[in-house]
């Protein structure tokens, strides 16, 4: 029994991992997408706005089930996991290409054992830091040719998405110690529901093209592509990491961010863009440095969170 609970919760895990790595490898394109006819400040706002009013409707019942004293953690992972990285990432993808954000949102994993390391005391497995390191350097090798191409006077904007990466670590290893047990759903829609208001000062100060909407334009083509991002990339990618995050460890559920670029790439790939030897053997240093970062332990004294 204990054996087949183990298995269901390691083929659960790497269906989650491998979705999400589709979804969020999207989400860059569409935020470049989403840039033609918004700026970060609106763009980074209507997605907050609208992933909350989705989640709202599927998961408000969801929210008396939070005790009062996780909602100070449901917060910060609300700012850490969301508010930060969306308008880091608008603001990143003004200067350099959808494909070097998600390649270089792969530093996430490192900064991830790092703070859970420091802060959380987690545990130090060799196999682990052996596939972490594996998996960093295919980032590097991914990344080198795009940063050569797009080291000009904003080249600094790749250091924003390092930022979010960081925030991004800080998230995942609160979710794990700091609200273990509480609904994937619910702390999504609380996340939400904790920087709904910021975000819509955001979007009433940023000069928002209301007349533009109706029109047809550009402006109402990127909310399209806004609201795509919002449903998949944010609303369900956000509640299937959250489950992620629950069965497995942060570590484990941060690799995602190496089969982003994998994603992102094909993506440029279907667009006409060259893809070369070395960035193809970069992926499988990645791919190996997945494997390597999964939990060879049992897991069924985890707690499928539903």
């Amino acid at each position: 029994m204990h054996f087949c609970i183990a298995v269901n919760l390691s083929i659960k895990k790497w269906f989650y991992l491998i979705i999400l790595s589709i979804i969020w490898g999207s989400s860059y394109i569409l935020i470049k997408k989403g840039l033609v006819g918004l700026d970060p400040l609106q763009l980074g706002s209507l997605r907050i706005i609208i992933t909350t009013i989705i989640l709202s409707i599927f998961g408000w019942s969801k929210l008396s089930k939070i005790p009062k004293d996780s909602w100070k953690w449901i917060a910060l992972t609300g700012y850490f996991g969301t508010f930060f990285p969306t308008f880091l990432f608008a603001y990143a993808e003004t200067a350099i290409d959808s494909s070097v954000a998600a390649v270089l949102n792969g530093m996430t994993p490192l900064f991830t054992l790092l703070t859970g390391l420091v802060f959380f005391r987690s545990e130090l497995k060799i196999k682990k830091l052996f596939g972490i390191i594996l998996g960093f350097v295919g980032t590097l090798v991914l990344v080198s040719n795009e940063l050569t191409i797009n080291s000009g006077s904003k080249s600094w904007y790749a250091y924003l998405v390092v930022l979010a990466a960081f925030c991004y670590a800080i998230n995942v290893n609160l979710i794990k110690y700091k609200l273990e047990g509480i609904s994937a759903l619910a702390i999504a829609l609380g996340n939400f529901i904790a920087i709904l208001f910021p975000a819509t000062l955001i979007l009433i100060f940023s000069n928002f093209p209301i007349e533009e909407v109706l029109k047809g334009t550009k402006v109402s083509i990127s909310i399209t592509y806004v609201f795509i991002l919002a449903f998949f990339g944010t609303a369900l990618a956000k509640v299937m990491f959250n489950d992620l995050v629950a069965i497995s460890s942060p570590v484990f559920s941060i690799s995602i961010t190496y089969l982003l670029p994998i994603v992102a790439i094909l993506w440029g790939v279907l667009d006409n863009e060259i893809f070369t030897l070395i960035q193809w053997i970069g992926c499988a240093f990645i791919l190996l440095g997945v494997y390597l970062v999964t939990e060879s332990k049992s897991l069924s004294n985890k707690k499928n969170i539903k």
